[in-house]
């Protein structure tokens, strides 16, 4: 198995090694990650100007890009830059979950989405910031379950989401609400600081990932898509217009 390992915490960020490790027991591991953090910056690329790809000493064994840009350019540049082909592409381990409505803004995530776009399966893995880089223990279940239920077959794209105190229960999810917002706080000089705050409200539902993670404490296994139709509008306005 040829695996593909991005982040959007940074190529040196220390979650990488252990994930390597793991990943080494499964295949042949290449790392594509950006050369600095990279944290919610969507599913940005880079049109207008070259960015720097250098190869670096990470692991030995191990093919590794720092990439000046974003997790999505990381996966871009893997196979459309340097034509290399992967079974799957691994984005994480994240410090910080990626549940909710926050995937919107997951460089983590969107990294997924490319690889799914490129017809790659894609696997974005996170934690609770104090579960880091703990949650790598996890990976041979997270592995186990997924190719056990041949869930690459159904979907290239799928967000795991590991909380800390977990007992090894899986639950297929579907996206949440809102779980952080922001203020922005004057900073003088025309400068303001966003300022996250939890808004977790829960729902006491078992399909959505929030209230799987945050209160039953189970690894949220999600299905993602990148067509963003609201298929039940969509179908109708065909009845009716």
């Amino acid at each position: 198995m040829k695996i593909l390992i991005t982040n959007d915490d940074g190529i040196y960020a220390e979650g990488v090694l252990p994930l390597i490790q793991w990943a080494k027991t499964k295949g042949e591991v290449t790392v594509i990650a950006p050369k600095c953090e990279q944290s919610a910056k969507s599913h940005s690329i880079e049109i207008h100007k070259p960015f720097e790809a250098k190869k670096v000493d990470l692991c030995p064994g191990v093919t590794a890009y720092a990439v000046d840009s974003s997790p999505a350019d990381c996966v871009r540049f893997a196979i459309l830059g340097l034509k290399m082909q992967f079974d799957l592409v691994i984005s994480g381990v994240n410090r910080g979950l990626n549940i909710g409505r926050d995937i919107m803004y997951s460089g983590t995530v969107s990294a997924v989405m490319e690889a799914g776009n490129l017809d790659t399966p894609g696997l974005a893995v996170s934690t609770s910031p104090d579960y880091y880089p703990e949650a790598v223990s996890h990976m041979d279940e997270v592995f186990d379950y997924l190719y056990a239920h041949d869930l690459f077959s159904k979907n290239l794209m799928y967000n795991v989401n590991i909380p800390r105190d977990n007992d090894g229960t899986f639950r297929i999810t579907r996206q949440g609400g809102n779980y952080y917002s922001d203020k922005f706080a004057d900073v003088g000089n025309d400068m303001y600081q966003p300022c996250g705050i939890d808004v977790f409200a829960a729902c006491g539902s078992k399909e959505l990932d929030t209230d799987a993670v945050l209160v039953d404490k189970v690894i949220s296994v999600m299905p993602l898509t990148i067509d963003r139709t609201d298929l039940d509008l969509y179908r109708q306005l065909k009845e009716e217009l």
